[in-house]
């Protein structure tokens, strides 16, 4: 009965059209899906998906859409009719999908009935359109426009990610921003898209793949870097490009003026945040402003922390690392953020550029501009040492434990007291926080006159607890405690003297025990991290700690008690 074969379909569809002036959405909703039955074409075709559009509209009517197969018929229509000719009816098709995409339940129907697979495949015929003839270039583009907004929801659903992936989504959505790349609103919507997917690596693979991919990021940063929304997400993106990947750090490294792109880009936001922090301290001044710290990051602030991220981890790849190292913009950008933003003022920028610095740091090469700033760079860190955050704290001793490589650094330390803070430090309880405190203390102690200091504070018993707690687990934290007290017993001439007759007696009661594989090694992990686990106590520990064990023991002379003598 339906379709343009059916009988007398000019007078039904006469009789529907007048049904429509009752304005009732949901008989409308009802009509409409009937007349796209009967295949209408042209102003008709139009004014149905105008009306559809005004209905999906409001929320209000959401429900009437998930009741009815509406949907079915947009998708269909979608997928049969010819979308160039009928151009302004899909706009408004793509326009009410978008809306109704806003609702979970009805995105959640949409991705069962294969919309995102139907979206997916007009992409190719819209974009060819506007490239074969330049005349569609302006509504292939506002179609674009929404059908992103709509894949933009649809990757917020359920499980949509290996869909996005077998559709072919992101190299098509490559493609669009290529042609697009003048169109804030496409790229805002692309960009939203990739920031979502590619905190998954399999996505990130997949983008990468895609020969001009980072080509294409930096010419979006270059034609629309005063649009923070857009940046802010573009530079997200490129922090998980490279967070895992060496090639992919090395690729954008080679991208002609990457680095002079993101360094002008971190200029430009740092003067902004810094003029803003200047009037904020000024109106408090003025009592005009409440000194309390906002709880997140503004617009501006969000820009910086992810862009220096990015930094951080392009500086993992060697090359770029070293460059960056000798980049005195590069550094100096970074010092000033040190010296113009407290931790709890905006917890994670200053965080991001401490361990930038500390990856920078790193880096031995002679023309580093981090070694040439070494000192100013450590009076900022102490800051960060007697702020309350762990997090800022950890950062802080990581950067100490490059740097304490330097003589100029290791008289600071001690000048400074910073040794009492890793020493300190030693009783964290947490892994990562003693393996930095450690590598500062196994610096300290390359200098002879500076080896003593470990007898203050507790310092040799905390460091034998270490081993103790952190042993068993993470080889490469014992190995770095038995360096130390191997450094710190150079000119040993009694165990008990050196380390002290209860701290001796546990020492060799633990490097014996550690030094046995069935004590030392635990057979119940997985096969693998088992394999990881003996490799790193045969090559990093064994080593050191039988070389320590056997320097005490011969050094170790137990004594019987003194008889008491009689009066």
């Amino acid at each position: 009965m339906l379709g343009r074969k059916c009988k007398r379909r000019a007078q039904l569809l006469k009789t529907l059209y007048k049904l429509v002036d009752i304005g009732s959405d949901k008989l409308s909703l009802q009509l409409a899906e009937l007349i796209l039955a009967l295949k209408v074409s042209g102003k008709n075709l139009l004014n149905i998906c105008k009306l559809i559009f005004k209905i999906s509209r409001s929320e209000n009517n959401d429900s009437l859409f998930h009741r009815g197969s509406i949907l079915d018929s947009l998708l269909d229509f979608l997928r049969t009719e010819d979308i160039i000719s009928n151009s302004e009816a899909v706009l408004y098709c793509l326009g009410a999908i978008k809306f109704l995409s806003g609702n979970v339940v009805l995105l959640q129907e949409m991705l069962d009935k294969g919309s995102l697979e139907i979206l997916v495949q007009l992409i190719k015929p819209i974009t060819d359109a506007s490239i074969e003839n330049e005349a569609y270039f302006s509504i292939s583009g506002h179609l674009l426009v929404q059908l992103t907004a709509i894949l933009r929801n649809l990757a917020d659903g359920l499980h949509t990610r290996p869909r996005f992936l077998r559709s072919g989504a992101l190299l098509q959505l490559c493609v669009v921003l290529e042609h697009y790349v003048n169109d804030k609103d496409v790229c805002t919507n692309v960009a939203r898209i990739f920031s979502k997917l590619s905190s998954y690596n399999d996505c990130c693979a997949a983008l990468v793949d895609y020969s001009r991919c980072h080509w294409l990021f930096l010419t979006i940063l270059n034609k629309h870097q005063t649009k923070q929304d857009l940046v802010v997400r573009i530079v997200f993106i490129l922090g998980n490009l490279t967070a895992k990947n060496n090639e992919a750090r090395e690729e954008f490294y080679k991208q002609e003026g990457s680095i002079e792109k993101l360094l002008s880009l971190f200029c430009t936001y740092y003067e902004l945040d810094f003029n803003d922090t200047q009037s904020s301290i000024t109106r408090q001044s003025n009592g005009k402003e409440n000194s309390k710290h906002q709880k997140h990051p503004s617009e501006v602030e969000d820009v910086l922390i992810k862009l220096i991220r990015v930094l951080a981890n392009l500086s993992i790849h060697p090359t770029v690392g070293s460059a960056l190292a000798a980049d005195q913009n590069c550094v100096t950008l970074l010092i000033k953020v040190l010296e113009y933003k407290s931790i709890d003022e905006c917890e994670e920028l200053v965080i991001n550029a401490a361990a930038t610095i500390n990856n920078l740091s790193y880096y031995q090469v002679k023309n580093s501009v981090i070694r040439a700033k070494q000192l100013h760079i450590a009076e900022l860190l102490l800051k960060l040492l007697l702020s309350n955050n762990m997090d800022g704290i950890l950062e802080a001793a990581r950067v100490f434990g490059n740097l304490s490589q330097a003589k100029e650094i290791r008289d600071f330390i001690v000048k400074k007291n910073v040794y009492k803070f890793m020493i300190a430090l030693l009783d964290a309880k947490h892994q990562d926080v003693c393996f930095s405190a450690c590598g500062v203390l196994i610096n300290l102690t390359m200098d002879k006159s500076k080896r003593t200091i470990l007898k203050e504070e507790g310092g040799i018993k905390k460091l034998i607890d270490c081993l103790r707690d952190f042993g068993p687990t993470d080889w490469h934290l014992a190995s770095l405690v038995c360096k130390t007290l191997w450094n710190y017993s150079e000119k040993i001439t009694s165990a008990v003297f050196c380390f002290g007759e209860e701290e001796t007696n546990i020492l060799v009661d633990l490097l014996s025990t550690f030094l046995e594989e069935k004590l030392a090694l635990d057979y119940g992990l997985h096969a693998d991290l088992r394999e990881y686990h003996k490799t790193c106590w045969e090559t990093e520990f064994i080593p050191v700690a039988q070389q320590l064990l056997n320097r005490i023991q011969s050094y170790h002379t137990y004594l019987e008690p003194l008889p008491v003598p009689s009066l």
